[in-house]
Formats: structure tokens, sequence, C-alpha cells
């Protein structure tokens, strides 16, 4: 792995820091994810919980649905796609459906529409793993849409 330190925050770290923390007054460590496989990103964010007693934010940052080829939006609600993707992943998330979320590519509604590619999907696995412990606390601090895609962001602890 190369270090580049005057690159700057990958769009992923930079938009939500940004909105959060707009001083720019917080230590930030941005770490790529080594697979895009739900089950061992979950297992990574297991290991990283016991910093979350330490002070450190653990940010996952995506879109709960990323198709960008389809952004052709030409109304006032969302594509039936994404609004189903949504849907099914905030009911998941309430009822703690930790198997049918590992498993969304087959479980979800539309999932090949919501991510033909993961990537976007898949930092929500770390961030259950590392707040395994919490899911019952889970809400969720962002939701609706851009573009037809769906913006839900969730909170744990």
């Amino acid at each position: 792995m190369q270090d580049i330190p005057d690159r700057g925050l990958d769009h992923g770290a930079y938009v939500p820091l940004v909105e959060m923390y707009p001083e720019a007054d917080i230590p930030v460590l941005q770490v790529s994810m080594p697979t895009l496989d739900p089950r061992k990103l979950m297992e990574i964010g297991r290991k990283l919980a016991p910093l979350r007693d330490e002070g450190v934010l653990i940010v996952g940052s995506g879109f709960f649905t990323h198709n960008l080829a389809a952004l052709r939006q030409t109304g006032p609600m969302p594509p039936s796609w994404s609004a189903e993707f949504d849907d099914w992943g905030q009911r998941a998330l309430d009822a703690q459906d930790i198997d049918a979320l590992l498993d969304f590519e087959h479980t979800a509604p539309a999932a090949g529409l919501a991510h033909p590619r993961t990537e976007h999907f898949a930092p929500l696995f770390v961030t259950l793993g590392a707040a395994e412990a919490e899911l019952r606390s889970q809400r969720s601090v962002i939701d609706g849409f851009w573009m037809g895609l769906a913006k839900r962001s969730l909170q744990f602890g």
C-alpha cells in the first residue's frame, strides 16, 4: 500500500465528515476495504468494535441505493427499485435480520438494480459488526431520496 500524505480523503470519507465536522478539527484515518464480502466485512467491524470504547467514531459511508446508470428520475417519486430496496433494508435493520442483510444480493428486492456494484453498500457491514452489541439502538438519522437514490444513514449507540 502506498502512502500519499497530500492526497486528501476519498469522497466517501470527505462528504460525510465535512457535514459532521465542517471545521475539520478531528483526526481522521481513512481505511480501504480489503474485500466486498459482507461476512468478512462484518468480522472486520467486530475487530474494530473495541475502538468505540476509546472514543473512536467508525463511519461506513455509501448510499443505501447506488445505481448512477439509472439516474433518470422524471418525477417526484423515486424509482420503484430504489424505494423497495430502501424499505426492505429499513425493515431488515429494524428486525435485526443480519442474515438477510448479509445475503442482500439474494434476499432484497431489486438488489441488482439498487447496487449493480456493491462497494457503496458494503461499508454498512463494517458498521454493523462494530455496533453489533447495539443493533437495537440503530436509528435512521437521514432518510429520503436524492435523484432517486436512497440516502438512508444510520447511527448506532
